[in-house]
Order: C-alpha cells, then sequence, then structure tokens
C-alpha cells in the first residue's frame, strides 16, 4: 500500500514538474516567430473577456491599422491599462496576444 501511495504521488509530482517546465518554453517558442512592434489607443478594457479593445496602428509588413479585440499575456494589464491610454506592446506572427503591454501616454482626466 505504501509503494503505491509513493508511485501516486511520484507520478503526480512529475506532471506538475512537467507543466512548470514546459511554460518557459512555450514562450521561448514565440521568440521563433517573427516579431513586431504594436502601438495603438485602448478604446476598452474587458476584464471579464481578459481582452484590450484597441485602435492600432499600422504595422507594416503584417497588420493594417484597425480596431479589435487583443488577448494580453497578463492579466495584472487589465488592471493597469484605462480607454483612452496609448499603448505599446510585442507582437508575434500568427499570434494575436499583446505581450509586454506598456502605457506611454495616460489618458487624460475630463
Amino acid at each position: 500500500m505504501r509503494t503505491t501511495r509513493r508511485t501516486l504521488v511520484m507520478i503526480v509530482a512529475g506532471v506538475l514538474l512537467s507543466a512548470l517546465a514546459a511554460a518557459p518554453i512555450a514562450h521561448a517558442q514565440q521568440k521563433g516567430k517573427k516579431e513586431y512592434t504594436f502601438k495603438g489607443k485602448v478604446e476598452k478594457v474587458d476584464e471579464k473577456a481578459k481582452t484590450l479593445t484597441v485602435a492600432n496602428e499600422n504595422i507594416p509588413g503584417w497588420m493594417g491599422a484597425m480596431t479589435m479585440a487583443y488577448g494580453v499575456d497578463q492579466d495584472a494589464v487589465l488592471k493597469q491599462v484605462k480607454a483612452g491610454d496609448q499603448i505599446t506592446a510585442t507582437v508575434y506572427e500568427g499570434d494575436l496576444k499583446l505581450y509586454n503591454v506598456k502605457v506611454v501616454s495616460p489618458a487624460k482626466k475630463k
């Protein structure tokens, strides 16, 4: 019985360690894709959907100027960014998520 419990604990620990080890690899795979600088104005922050709706500038070689919702790499961004903020971020070819979002000009108070 003890051997079975010990084996089960070892398997669970192995699975957890594998999952943790894979997280940095998933981000590193983005590095293999073409990287672009993203600039735009936040139109809406949707914490429930975990998205920012942004009117982005043209991204030469990848995407024209448009307004659309983007996922973000860190949920904390959704609490820091406000509608009206000008932001920059990193985007990767084939991925509509914003990485390393930074506010470059905060929204003006009315």
